[in-house]
């Protein structure tokens, strides 16, 4: 299991190498990897669609609790398989469509560590590691998004993507550790059967508030909704990848994952109803209203986390069925049509549905199963698309009070769902045959082979439901956290109202789609406010956070030495000064009893060196006070035992002096640029910070502290760290992780400076 979650990293940094000697066929090389955890993965299909679960267990930071945990259960077993499954495809479009291209090798590199990052989000059972796969998710979209990095348009919405995401991502870190803490665990296993005990905690509604952020962010609920169809800057097999199937679900994956411990929750049920409502209903509407083929898309695909968000808000049986079995036809819709959208615009050279027509004669396979998706999205029989949306409108039947808003939303949903799918299906491929600025024909077999299995399976579960039934019915037990009754899926119940309202959506949406050219307009100004309020907020506070960003770069980092330093000074000055007023804490009482002759010798040394550095306008004689006062430092660690120190700063002064005595002679004389009025402010933020310092140093000895860590020092520094100077001992193995980090920061140095000594502009003209 480990090897299945991490394999997709290992061979990410393999691909430079691998790109060479596959060539052309590296598409179909890398799906290999994809194709086989699909086939692993299935191998969990008996166990647990017999109502039971897998947990594997890798120690990973013992000492923090934390452990890789992977939990196979109906939800993310679905979840595993759609990731690999759809990623098999993915990688042989990828391949194909951006063949010759002269950086694929990047973009398959950074798909792979994506499809690793998602499979450890929805298998990790620990909150801490699910987390990790969390944020790296966040990464390498932005890598994915920002894959056309020359362009404008690719950067912007790559950070914009990348600053929503990865600020809900702080909010949901700090839900999840509340929430473990709350719950007695970091484990979901044990979580989940703890509903009860979280929902009494005074702390519920700020946690739940905290994670729904995260969540609600990721999968692009309103007003987070913009960044989503923005992110179709990226290349199509992105698009089609992240932000249909796999990525842009997390957060649903996530709350449907939390569903069995918040149930219940009257904030939780009207949270997600409500805002999953809303941002189905505005994702369908601005569908209906775009030109752009993977925009349209993109906002029908904003319609079904809305969707989703609702169904599990409602949360009763009936609508967690219906959750499970639109998850699985909006994958298997959505992933066909992006890649047929990326194939007509690859052909053609445009994808703007104006100035598509007629294709269907020059491109047939395309329109055929661009036809039968579209016919899932519009929720037409026989389609598994159909199916879903006739539990969605039966779960907004059974929503109790909210019945009556969510079935009214659901409708309107359907209707403006329709007329995009007609945008898709029929305007591309019907009407005159339209010049576009490449000849268009059919694309190669790898880039029509995922889109034709996509949709041809979402045909084969229309006509026989029963073939999904098993998982499904797993993935509804996992989420309702209790055995589900029977799903019984099938394209007929009868006439009934769901099926009167389909009948009433598609009619609707086909006179919508009649007059669309004429109702556009209207209903893209009645929308804009509502699709791009949010997204100027977001615009704004941005340029905000640019102008603060200016302010304080004007005002603290300006570039003199002497401004950084009258600024930390100043910050300290004002912390201790309210650190002492605010607790009364100076505990000192003066008294030079036992002080030596020599020590007061030294501190006199000290000041002098220190006065005269300070007065001085000869280089020389400055550099000189300064090494007076080091190795006047040097003097009272040799008095008060601490040899090892002493040699250590010896060195280091001698080592200082040598090098600004062979600087300042590169350098010219001293100027007076300081005003009196400057030089009496620095004295005095100087002395009132020596001051204020020598006070802290007084109390914190004279405090108690509770007991010293001495003796245990003495005790284990040779038993347990084999080191008998304990100074040593603790720099090497009780702080091992701080050495390690100056270590870090010190080669991170070395590696700058060597770039920096290597660089010729000449190579960069």
């Amino acid at each position: 299991m480990l090897v299945a979650v991490l394999a997709g990293f290992i061979l990410a940094a393999l691909v430079p190498r691998l790109s060479p000697l596959l060539g052309a066929r590296i598409g179909w090389g890398l799906a290999l990897l994809p194709a086989s955890l699909f086939v692993y993965f299935l191998g969990f299909w008996p166990e647990v669609t017999g109502q039971g679960s897998v947990l594997v267990s890798h120690a990973w930071i013992p000492s923090l609790d934390i452990s890789l945990n992977f939990l196979v259960d109906g939800l993310s077993l679905m979840f595993a398989l759609l990731i690999t499954g759809i990623g098999t495809f993915i990688f042989i479009y990828a391949g194909s469509y951006l063949e010759g291209h002269k950086d694929i090798h990047k973009l398959l590199m950074y798909l792979l560590a994506f499809m690793s990052a998602m499979l450890g989000l929805v298998l990790s059972n620990n909150l801490i590691s699910l987390f990790v796969f969390w944020e790296l998710t966040s990464i390498t979209s932005y890598l994915l998004i920002g894959f056309n990095h020359e362009q404008e348009k690719a950067r912007k919405a790559a950070l914009q993507g990348l600053f929503i995401t990865m600020g809900g991502g702080l909010a949901l870190m700090t839900g999840l550790i509340m929430l473990g803490y709350m719950g007695g665990s970091f484990e979901l296993t044990e979580l989940l059967n703890r509903g009860d005990l979280l929902q009494a905690h005074p702390l519920f509604l700020g946690m739940m508030i905290l994670i729904l952020v995260g969540t609600f962010t990721k999968s692009a609920q309103t007003p987070f909704h913009f960044w989503l169809p923005n992110a179709m800057a990226a290349p199509t097999p992105v698009s089609a990848y992240l932000h249909s199937a796999t990525m842009v679900k997390a957060g649903v994956y996530l709350m449907a994952r939390l569903q069995p411990a918040m149930a219940g929750s009257e904030a939780w049920m009207l949270a997600l109803s409500i805002f999953g409502a809303v941002t189905m209903t505005l994702g369908a509407a601005m569908a209906a209203c775009s030109t752009d083929l993977k925009r349209i898309l993109a906002f029908s695909t904003v319609m079904a986390l809305g969707t989703l968000t609702m169904l599990i808000g409602i949360g009763t049986p009936y609508a967690l069925k219906a959750a499970m079995v639109f998850l699985l036809a909006h994958a298997l819709y959505k992933g066909a049509l992006f890649m047929a959208a990326g194939t007509i615009d690859h052909e053609t050279g445009t994808k703007d549905v104006r100035e598509l027509g007629g294709l269907r004669r020059l491109m047939p396979y395309t329109a055929f199963f661009t036809w039968v998706a579209a016919l899932a999205l519009a929720g037409v029989p026989p389609l598994f698309g159909f199916i879903a949306k006739e539990l969605m409108f039966e779960s907004a039947l059974g929503a109790g009070a909210l019945s009556g808003l969510l079935l009214g939303l659901a409708v309107v949903t359907a209707v403006c769902i329709v007329a995009a799918s007609g945008l898709v299906a029929i305007r591309p491929f019907f009407g005159a045959l339209r010049p576009t600025p490449k000849a268009p024909h059919e694309a190669p077999l790898a880039m029509r082979l995922g889109f034709t299995v996509l949709a041809g399976l979402g045909l084969l579960l229309g006509l026989l439901p029963g073939l999904a039934e098993p998982l499904l019915q797993a993935a509804v037990t996992a989420v309702a956290g209790a055995p589900a009754a029977p799903l019984e899926l099938a394209l007929w119940h009868g006439v009934n109202l769901p099926l009167l309202l389909s009948t009433l959506a598609l009619v609707a949406g086909g006179l919508l789609y009649r007059y669309w050219e004429s109702v556009r307009p209207s209903m893209a100004g009645l929308l804009r406010p509502l699709a791009y309020g949010p997204e100027h907020g977001y615009e704004r506070a941005m340029e905000g956070l640019v102008r603060l960003a200016k302010w304080q770069t004007r005002v603290l980092q300006n570039g003199y030495m002497t401004n950084y330093i009258l600024t930390i000074l100043v910050t300290t000055i004002g912390l201790l000064v309210y650190a002492f007023w605010a607790h009364d804490a100076f505990l000192y009482q003066l008294s030079f009893e036992g002080v030596r002759f020599y020590e007061v010798v030294i501190s006199l040394l000290m000041l002098v060196a220190v006065v005269y550095a300070s007065a001085t306008h000869l280089r020389l004689g400055a550099v000189a006070a300064v090494g007076v006062l080091g190795f006047a430092m040097a003097m009272i660690y040799v008095f008060f035992s601490a040899p090892d120190l002493a040699i250590t700063q010896v060195l280091i002064e001698t080592l200082t002096v040598i090098l600004l005595v062979l600087v300042l002679f590169r350098l010219p004389g001293f100027q007076d640029l300081s005003s009196p009025m400057v030089r009496w402010r620095d004295a005095v933020v100087a002395g009132t910070f020596g001051i204020l310092v020598t006070m802290m140093v007084l109390t914190v000895n004279q405090s108690s502290l509770g007991e010293g860590i001495t003796d245990y020092l003495v005790a284990n520094s040779y038993a347990v760290a084999q080191g008998r100077n304990i100074v040593n001992v603790i720099l090497v193995d009780y702080r091992a992780l701080d050495t390690l980090g100056e270590i870090f920061v010190l080669a991170l140095a070395a590696i700058g400076v060597n770039a920096m000594i290597r660089f010729r502009w000449e190579d960069y003209k």
